[in-house]
């Protein structure tokens, strides 16, 4: 396979260097004026024959019949037939039977229709802006090695068209959350991705070195830390939409290097996370979904309102049939699904034991509720019940896309939750962020705050099946060829 692709590449070549003999260069320039092939398209008039296009893409049909040649060009947008003769290109003519499936060329003519109906541009000046050297997917029908569609993406957005299409969809949806946002009175923040301590999340960090400082930084796991910092500073709504990196496994909803929506409100709780939620992913789902539903895999999930509000025990309770205050149950029910439970704390195996037997029963949108507070370090307390934290995630398509609480702005709390946390660990202090705990000392106002991550949300406004289908360039291990 090695010595055919080296043919089909020494013969391109050879005919580079035939481009460079004829004093054209291969590689181009600006080419001003050229139109999107949907909107040439979109302006077409049948049976006017004033109208001339200028577009410019790449090949990815070429049918060649001797004097006459039809290409398909791709751009963005979408395909537009070009053709070309050699009555009407003459000393250009040689230059074109030169080009190739691949090739990136600017092309401009009398626009009209071909008898079976096709609109075409008739080509009376042609300019080649790239030449291709390796050869295109065979018969241009697109990559169909998963593997190797990841990993040469940049073959893979112009081979296949609805991948394409799936990445401006990603876009237009994140355009349309900070619009959203902003409508709302919301301010969209940076804050550092480098960190001198890794909080905001339970998750193993990614560590760096800064050699000025001779100073080790963790690559965020969560930027909520310095989120609700800017509370304390005033800011009252803010949001940000950027990276988080955990050191942990690759699946096909997990990678290393992921997006996420975060966001806090003063005077807010996570009932009114809940309710912003809802209308948000709501009005996504109108604007990109057909039907108000998307099919997800093999479930078909409905967004009709209201969506569905659970508790926490109330859902361990229906599907793994335990009581959240009988742990005895709740272990034996671990140890028959096989968790390695006994170094576990008992918060910690009901949420395993919840994770197995609750989540894959989740398919329309649902809010569980009311978790148990010794697994939210951050989120404050029911007043009637300090067992119970008042956060919610949300679950659809029998996977988590929403985390969010009625924050703790309590400083001494806080503190004493950062060493229950840390208990056990060494240099316990060291790794305490003192600096918040400081902040909160200043008074933080009573808030909400809510995470969405975005590649999740993509994958299920789009039917994406993995989350490497919603990432430009997901992580990989080293490729063995």
């Amino acid at each position: 396979m090695a010595t055919e692709i080296s043919q089909f590449e020494r013969q391109r070549q050879e005919k580079l260097s035939r481009i460079r003999e004829m004093g054209i260069d291969p590689y181009g320039g600006k080419y001003e004026g050229a139109e999107q092939a949907g909107d040439i398209k979109g302006r077409f008039k049948d049976g006017d024959e004033s109208q001339r296009a200028k577009c410019a893409g790449r090949i990815v049909l070429l049918r060649d019949i001797g004097k006459l040649i039809f290409m398909t060009l791709r751009d963005w947008s979408g395909t537009i037939q070009v053709g070309l003769s050699k009555k009407l290109l003459g000393d250009n003519w040689p230059l074109v039977k030169l080009f190739e499936l691949g090739d990136i060329i600017g092309a401009e003519g009398q626009l009209g229709k071909t008898k079976t109906g096709e609109i075409t541009i008739w080509v009376d000046g042609i300019t080649l802006l790239s030449k291709s050297l390796l050869p295109p997917p065979e018969k241009f029908h697109g990559l169909s090695d998963i593997d190797l569609r990841y990993r040469q993406r940049y073959v893979d957005l112009w081979a296949n068209p609805e991948v394409m299409e799936l990445f401006r969809k990603r876009s237009v949806i994140v355009q349309t959350v900070r619009e959203y946002l902003a409508g709302r009175g919301f301010m969209e923040v940076e804050t550092p991705m480098m960190q001198t301590i890794a909080g905001g999340a339970a998750a193993k960090p990614f560590i760096t070195h800064h050699n000025t400082l001779d100073m080790d930084l963790f690559l965020r796991i969560a930027p909520e830390l310095f989120l609700k910092r800017l509370l304390v500073g005033g800011m009252e709504k803010v949001f940000e939409i950027n990276r988080n990196f955990r050191n942990e496994g690759l699946s096909t909803r997990h990678n290393p290097e992921f997006t996420m929506l975060e966001l806090y409100q003063a005077y807010a709780d996570y009932n009114v996370m809940m309710d912003l939620t809802e209308e948000m992913i709501c009005l996504l789902v109108e604007k990109y979904c057909q039907d108000g539903k998307t099919q997800f895999g093999e479930k078909s999930i409905d967004f009709a309102r209201p969506w569905k509000r659970a508790k926490y025990a109330e859902l361990l309770k229906e599907y793994a049939g335990c009581d959240i205050g009988d742990i005895g149950s709740i272990r034996k029910k671990a140890e028959s699904l096989k968790i390695e439970h006994k170094n576990m704390d008992d918060a910690v195996v009901i949420n395993e034991v919840f994770e197995q037997t609750v989540e894959e029963n989740l398919i329309n949108p649902t809010f569980v509720i009311d978790y148990p507070a010794a697994l939210c370090p951050l989120t404050k307390r029911k007043k009637d019940n300090p067992e119970i934290a008042e956060r919610f995630e949300l679950y659809i398509g029998a996977m988590e896309l929403a985390n969010a609480y009625t924050e703790l702005n309590d400083p001494a709390v806080q503190e004493e939750n950062f060493r229950q946390q840390l208990r056990g660990q060494k240099e316990t202090m060291a790794m305490m962020d003192h600096d918040f705990v400081t902040a909160l000392k200043y008074g933080m106002p009573p808030a909400g705050g809510l995470g969405i991550g975005i590649d999740r949300l993509v994958m299920v406004l789009t039917g994406a099946a993995t989350i490497r289908d919603v990432v430009l360039f997901p992580l990989l291990r080293p490729s063995e060829k």
